[in-house]
Parts: C-alpha cells; structure tokens; sequence
C-alpha cells in the first residue's frame, strides 16, 4: 500500500520527465488548460443552476467524476499538439536548447502536482468514495502527512473567487504576449 501523498510526489516526478520530453511551450499549454478546467467547474458550481442542482443531487462518487471528467477533458486536449499552421511555423514549439528542457521540466511539475492535486482534492471531498483508495490515517505519519497536503492541493487555493479569476487573466495574457 502506498500513502497519497507518496503518489503526488511520483506523478510530479513523471510529470517533469514529460515536460522536459516536450518543452516549455507545450507543457504552458497545459498548465493554461488546468486552470481553464478548474475555471470551468467554478463557474458552473457557481452560475449554472442546472449544474449545481446535479452536483447536489448526485452521489459523492458521481460528483468526483463530474469534476474529474471536466479536468480530464481539458488536459487531454492541453496535451495534443497544436496543429495550426501558423504556430508550428513560429518556432515556439521548437526544442533545441538546454532551457527548454529545463523549464520543460519545471513546468512538467507543476503539471503534475495541478493534476493530480485537484484530482486528490475532489476524491477528499468525496470522503474517499471507492474502496481501491482509503482515507488518509489520521493515527500514522505518513496519514499525517497526507492531511497536511490537503490545504496545499490546488482547489483548495485556486478556487476562490478572486484567485481564479486572477489565474484565467494571468493566462490570457501570456497567451497574448508569449504565442501570439
């Protein structure tokens, strides 16, 4: 049996070989698609009455696959390789130097710790619904350990309402200034 918090640390780990595979840029994509998916769940928790009527009617296990789905969803295509023209041609996506490995990387892991953090988040406030997954021990170090991670997970920070927001326009406007 392996702690979760265990598991964060080997997924942030993968996450930066990832990164530093495919290189600064790509992976600023992703980043740009997590912050988009927890964006996207805050404003339908927060705006959408027909979302928020499902979210409470649903069962905890439903609930942490809604809100693993929308993040999936927007990191699966935060993967793909763009395929217009005009930025492959850019020369942004080109990786051919030292720092682009190394950012890569940094980046990877920031990936990694976005992802499955939010994905630990909500399977927390599920109350740990499956029975392959169990709560953190309160009674052992490393449950300790693992419930200390809770108010570090990125749902926890970034889901406040001015955070959010702040990190959507902080997107858009790299977007603006670093690809186009």
């Amino acid at each position: 049996m392996i702690s979760i918090h265990v598991l964060l640390w080997i997924f942030i780990v993968l996450f930066a070989i990832v990164g530093a595979i495919r290189g600064w840029a790509k992976e600023l994509l992703v980043v740009f698609a997590i912050i988009l998916g927890l964006f996207t769940i805050n404003v339908l928790e927060s705006f959408v009455p027909f979302f928020k009527t499902i979210m409470q009617s649903s069962s905890d296990a439903s609930a942490f696959w809604i809100h693993t789905g929308i993040i999936a969803g927007l990191v699966f295509f935060g993967y793909q390789t763009p395929k217009l023209q005009r930025l492959i041609d850019s020369g942004r996506f080109v990786r051919n130097l030292l720092q682009d490995t190394l950012v890569g990387g940094i980046l990877g892991a920031v990936n990694g710790f976005l992802i499955f953090g939010s994905i630990w988040y909500y399977l927390n406030l599920a109350g740990y619904p499956f029975t392959f997954v169990t709560a953190p021990d309160p009674t052992t170090l490393n449950g300790v350990a693992a419930l200390n991670w809770i108010n570090f997970l990125p749902p926890s920070w970034l889901m406040g309402n001015p955070a959010i927001y702040v990190a959507v326009a902080i997107c858009f406007i790299l977007v603006l200034v670093v690809f186009i």
